[in-house]
């Protein structure tokens, strides 16, 4: 009775909410068990060559992904070092699941690790070349790594550099105002495919001779700077929503501007952006693969290239691999999706009737 009750209330409410439900059960009976029998009913799971696949009507083939697993997650990284991978891997997780449950103890000690010491120990262990660790370069790094490697760092970075941008922009300094302007409006103007092929084939040649970056660090600083931006008007929108009484009233008591706003303002203001915060992370993260265009391998470029193997060379090798790209994105995105709900609720960021 109460699922009865549930579905008149809230499918069956009226004449074109039941149009509306039954429409979508129609689509999801056309569109799910096909999908379901191809993934997972009528696929090859076993097998160690693309014969286990050609056999007729046969689904996803997971022996595909099952081979090079290894080339998805680490790319051309040499197999004796990948354990610095799982190392970084592990420590980050280690540092980050702790910074994400609001009752951890040690709150700061956790952040200072993960904001401060953690990007050195990862740059060491994934780079190398230091006494004891062999020299990896970046060209070899791939698959699910890079793919890390430029979201992490375009979200750590864009969040504190935005927040000053959109403080910058709301100054009352004409200078710092215009410049903060100048920077926000430039790259949002231009995209990030232009970006990315700027800082990896034209920024070369704007360097002093001799003078040379890493074409994944040029990738990661026009990421970030781009990411930044768009971060900027997110917290921009928040600042708008802060009555400007709150902030001459903490000025009236003797706070100092950047008191006033890491205490008062910026509290308030990143609360009411969280999801825009969180859509700009997932925007960012599902950008990642942009990256193919200047010759570094992602997760997706690494699936890509694998379909050249021709030991896999069979039909449905390209679909599943981009199902198994497709299936470890939306992990990502929606884990972040949620937590963004849960810190909203816990937050109790929304309008309660």
């Amino acid at each position: 009775m109460i699922a009865i009750t549930w579905m008149r209330k809230h499918l069956f409410s009226s004449f074109w909410n039941s149009v509306l439900t039954l429409f979508a059960l129609y689509i999801v009976y056309i569109s799910v068990p096909p999908l379901l029998d191809w993934t997972i009913f009528s696929a090859v799971w076993q097998g160690d060559s693309r014969t286990a696949c050609l056999a007729p009507d046969s689904g996803a083939c997971w022996p595909f992904v099952k081979a090079n697993l290894s080339q998805f997650i680490y790319g051309r990284y040499p197999a004796s070092e990948i354990w610095r991978v799982n190392l970084t891997f592990l420590l980050g997780a280690a540092a980050l699941i702790p910074a994400l449950i609001p009752s951890a103890p040690a709150k700061r000690f956790n952040l200072i690790f993960l904001l401060g010491a953690y990007p050195f120990i990862a740059i060491v262990l994934l780079a190398g070349d230091r006494p004891g660790l062999v020299g990896v370069d970046t060209t070899m790094w791939g698959g699910l790594l890079v793919t890390l490697v430029v979201a992490v760092t375009g979200i750590v970075v864009s969040l504190p550099l935005g927040i000053l941008l959109a403080l910058g922009r709301r100054s009352e300094m004409p200078v710092i105002r215009m410049l903060s302007i100048a920077f926000i409006e430039f790259w949002r103007a231009v995209p990030l495919v232009t970006v990315l092929f700027m800082a990896s084939v034209m920024l070369p040649l704007f360097l002093p001779e001799g003078f040379s970056l890493d074409n994944l660090l040029r990738c990661l600083i026009g990421v970030a700077l781009f990411s930044s931006a768009y971060m900027a008007e997110v917290v921009r929108g928040g600042l708008q929503a802060i009555p400007r009484g709150q902030a001459e009233a903490a000025r009236a008591v003797g706070l100092s501007y950047w008191q006033t706003m890491g205490l008062i303002v910026l509290p308030q203001a990143l609360r009411h952006v969280i999801p825009g915060i969180v859509n700009t992370f997932i925007g960012l993260f599902k950008d990642t693969t942009l990256v193919l265009i200047v010759g570094i391998f992602d997760l997706l470029g690494q699936v890509r290239a694998q379909l050249s193997d021709p030991n896999w060379a069979v039909p449905q090798g390209a679909t599943t691999g981009y199902v198994f790209a497709a299936l470890v994105f939306w992990a990502f995105c929606f884990g972040m999706s949620r937590y963004s709900v849960f810190m909203e609720r816990r937050l109790n960021t929304g309008h309660r009737k």
